[in-house]
């Protein structure tokens, strides 16, 4: 695989007809899990040691302490009884679909015996699509908060039953939106927007919020802070343009894909794939986001079911 910047075509298929072509059986996936595990070359789990022999049952031994390992042990396929085949399947189908698909849509697609399956599956690839060391937001970002859920008569915003969803994104010089940071948020206007500011946004960053006072800490965390009263408005968009669109985009992704087929619990998951779909949204090479799922994927935990369904 290329050193630099992925190509199309050398490290990941551009259409879906290079996929069938360059996978057309597990060898060849794991093969490719390899490349992108190990990208210079076998290395140990347990000693570190880099060279290795292969066994009968398609396993690497390592030289130095003996271990027995696989390239999907450790990551999200670590124990899968279903072939790698079909996770490659799973994660292409996922990934070039712009707005993403929906575990009933996953099941029909790929033919799984249950829906439980291809939910599962789908929340095993949403763990992988956020690194932890992602790079910081910075310049000027805008923060605010949203509301999701369903229709609360006659209560507006924090005053409903919805939940709170704090959203930082960058804008560009040119006024664009750059990326985004979503987290489901304790409580309406808490302190915990300031932490998550912290968390996502570089130091030294232009922070635009509302008129809020719990915004007049980010001053004191090495912060530009500028603040626009926006309660008295009638126009409340135009005082944080960017977080509005966003979570218009992301109420809209809901109802369109998920078909609102979601809980408080999951929540969070459902926040990074949206994500890591829109901050990847001017990307016109669909196997670019397979190639860097798939990247992600071996280097994320495994997660039992029982952990899924509780929402670790």
């Amino acid at each position: 695989m290329s050193a630099e910047r992925p190509l199309g075509g050398v490290d990941y298929p551009r259409t879906y007809q290079e996929f069938q072509s360059w996978f057309p059986d597990d060898a060849a996936c794991l093969d490719y899990l390899a490349g992108l595990r190990w990208p210079d070359g076998f290395s140990c789990p347990r000693c570190g040691c880099g060279t290795s022999w292969p066994t009968a049952r398609g396993l690497w031994m390592c030289a130095e302490c003996g271990l027995k390992t696989s390239v999907t042990a450790g990551t999200i396929f670590h124990r899968s009884h279903s072939p790698i085949s079909t996770w490659f399947a799973a994660v292409w189908f996922v990934t070039s679909q712009k707005n993403g698909v929906s575990a009933q849509g996953l099941k029909d697609a790929l033919g799984f015996g249950s829906y439980e399956t291809a939910w599962a599956w789908l929340h095993k690839l949403r763990r992988a699509m956020v690194r932890p060391d992602r790079d910081l937001l910075d310049g000027v970002v805008e923060l605010d908060q949203s509301f999701l859920g369903g229709q609360s008569h006659g209560k507006k915003g924090g005053s409903s039953d919805k939940v709170p969803v704090t959203i930082a994104v960058e804008r560009t010089a040119g006024g664009r939106l750059g990326r985004v940071r979503l987290e489901l948020a304790e409580i309406r206007g808490g302190r915990d927007m300031v932490e998550f500011a912290c968390e996502v946004v570089a130091t030294g960053a232009s922070i635009h919020t509302d008129g809020a006072h719990v915004f007049t800490r980010l001053v004191d965390r090495g912060y530009d802070h500028h603040a626009t009263v926006g309660y008295k408005t009638a126009d409340l968009d135009a005082v944080m343009p960017g977080p509005h669109l966003v979570s218009s985009l992301l109420k809209r992704w809901i109802a369109g894909t998920l078909h609102y087929r979601l809980s408080h619990r999951h929540m969070p998951y459902y926040l990074d794939e949206f994500s890591f779909r829109f901050n990847r949204r001017n990307s016109r090479a669909r196997g670019m986001l397979f190639y860097r799922l798939l990247q992600q994927a071996v280097d994320t935990d495994p997660h039992p079911l029982k952990e899924l369904i509780r929402g670790y």
